[in-house]
């Protein structure tokens, strides 16, 4: 089983999260450091693939619409310049470029623990608590087939 690494986690985290969700989490963050686009947010195409199975042959299931941004933090003489990226699914350039800013924020020493317990933090809180609730709608319509056995 592969484990996640820490920055595996916050990208998948800010790439499924609603946008208007990141964005209010970081207007309570108050200032935020100057930043400059290093790639400007751009929407292309990215193949989807697929398993047949879910385990087998792999195939081209489709294309799907992406945005990715990418950011670099203005840096200091003590700080080196932090560059922050993010791919998300959709045409969302402002989601795109405020995730590629919390992928560099979390990147730097002053800002990763604020930028956790309050953009990352609440934004698996409430993703988590969108999956039970999708979870327990399909559990209400669960049908259970059974064969019955005809007289032997």
């Amino acid at each position: 089983m592969q484990t996640s690494t820490p920055r595996q986690i916050w990208m998948a985290t800010l790439a499924k999260a609603p946008a208007e969700q990141l964005e209010q989490c970081l207007a309570g963050l108050g200032n935020l450091p100057a930043y400059d686009l290093l790639r400007p947010a751009e929407t292309g195409l990215a193949m989807v693939r697929g398993r047949a199975g879910g385990t087998g042959q792999a195939f081209n299931l489709g294309e799907m619409t992406m945005t990715r941004c990418v950011v670099q933090l203005a840096g200091s003489a003590s700080d080196p310049p932090i560059s922050g990226f993010s791919y998300v699914a959709g045409r969302s350039k402002r989601h795109a470029e405020l995730a590629a800013l919390c992928d560099a924020l979390l990147q730097h020493t002053n800002w990763h623990e604020t930028v956790w317990a309050n953009v990352i933090e609440p934004i698996q809180t409430a993703l988590e608590r969108q999956r039970q609730q999708q979870t327990r709608q399909v559990e209400a319509t669960r049908v259970n087939f059974f064969t019955m056995v005809r007289g032997e």
